[in-house]
């Protein structure tokens, strides 16, 4: 079995994050780990407050995790500090992961500040750089790129711009867009578009997450960039058109749409 490891923030609510993240690992057919850079207080309708790890237990919760049972790949969510950035940044060196999936969790969909300008100064040149792909939404890649987004023109050479100055293959989410849900990934020197209609369904909770953590499971798998995105945003579309309808606000995804065991009943 393929080992899968998340580094982001929890969400009580289990819609986002690391909950997010290894209910997606489980339904994706990998082992899932995680690695807690914060305590988030927060619902389908906000977040409440947020308590972060310190630099010292990062460290050691990555450490733990890589001395005994070696993730095929990785993937990174919220990460509040600079310091957490760094610290990230020197254990994947060190353990020289190779198959690194940045979400840079910026602003929820609730529109949360997430981050601050020194963390997202430090993912852009310490983190990003390690990475093989790198999945902004549209705000964040405006961030990432500092070009403004308005079509999806824009997102294609706004994810030139982060490749350039990065390094690495650069995925930028339409789901922002009241149009469609196009993504605009560049790889290799390529452009791809990945056409996909809104779903109706206001539930999207967590999508970030769950998007780059299949991502991450399909490469752990030995799929390549675009055939892990391909598989990937078949799984979140499904599970998007399941159409659970949980809480006040934006609901969370069926992460489990698919799964087919005699404990379900």
């Amino acid at each position: 079995m393929k080992k899968v490891l998340t580094i982001a923030g929890s969400d009580c609510s289990g819609g986002a994050g690391i909950q997010a993240d290894l209910k997606t690992m489980l339904a994706n057919g990998v082992y899932g780990m995680s690695v807690i850079t914060s305590l988030t207080a927060q619902n389908t309708t906000g977040v409440r407050s947020i308590q972060n790890a310190t630099g010292d237990f990062l460290k050691d919760q990555i450490d733990s995790v890589f001395e005994d049972i070696v993730p095929d790949a990785v993937k990174t969510g919220m990460i509040p500090s600079k310091e957490m950035v760094e610290i990230i940044a020197e254990r994947m060196k060190f353990y020289n992961v190779k198959k690194l999936v940045v979400d840079p969790v910026m602003v929820a969909t609730s529109e949360a500040d997430l981050s601050n300008s020194e963390s997202v100064k430090a993912l852009k040149e310490k983190l990003i750089p390690l990475a093989a792909l790198v999945t902004p939404n549209v705000p964040e890649a405006e961030v990432l790129s500092g070009m403004k987004i308005n079509a999806e023109d824009d997102m294609k050479n706004a994810a030139e711009k982060i490749n350039k100055e990065c390094g690495c293959s650069v995925l930028i989410k339409g789901g922002h867009s009241e149009e469609n849900a196009n993504d605009v990934l560049y790889h290799d020197g390529e452009v791809c578009v990945f056409a996909m209609q809104k779903i109706d369904n206001e539930n999207t909770h967590g999508t970030g997450c769950t998007l780059s953590s299949a991502i991450a499971c399909n490469l752990a798998k030995g799929m390549d960039v675009p055939q892990a995105v391909t598989r990937a945003k078949e799984y979140i579309t499904e599970a998007i058109a399941a159409g659970l309808d949980l809480g006040h606000g934006r609901g969370p995804l069926d992460h489990g749409h698919d799964l087919k065991t005699k404990y379900k009943i």
